[in-house]
């Protein structure tokens, strides 16, 4: 009877070494990949610019054409714009290209 007595403590850590493991597993199973996907969000939506094409959450397309402090202007048709609240952009479909240096000619190759 004396060996187990002596047995019964180490009975008490492991449910509590059950539960941080949980914690553990449920942090990166759930919560972290959550934040990474919620930052990547907030960088999509901060980085809108006019001309780029979108989706809304509701499935609406549309194209960029002004972006204010925590709204976006959407053609949705020609001539016709709504605005929506940047969180309500789901993602970007094509991106506005950015406008092309011109070329530069060199000096030996300009014809007079």
């Amino acid at each position: 009877m004396q060996y187990l007595a002596a047995g019964g403590g180490a009975g008490g850590f492991t449910p509590i070494l059950m539960i941080v493991l949980l914690f553990g597993v449920m942090y990166f199973m759930m919560i972290r990949p959550q934040q990474k996907r919620r930052r990547d969000a907030e960088a999509m939506q901060s980085a809108l610019g006019p001309g780029d094409e979108v989706v809304t959450i509701g499935g609406l397309y549309g194209t960029v054409t002004g972006v204010e402090d925590d709204a976006v202007l959407l053609e949705i048709a020609p001539g016709v714009q709504t605005r929506y609240a940047r969180p309500a952009i789901a993602r970007v479909v094509t991106r506005a290209e950015l406008p092309s240096e011109p070329a530069t000619e060199d000096a030996d190759t300009v014809k007079d």
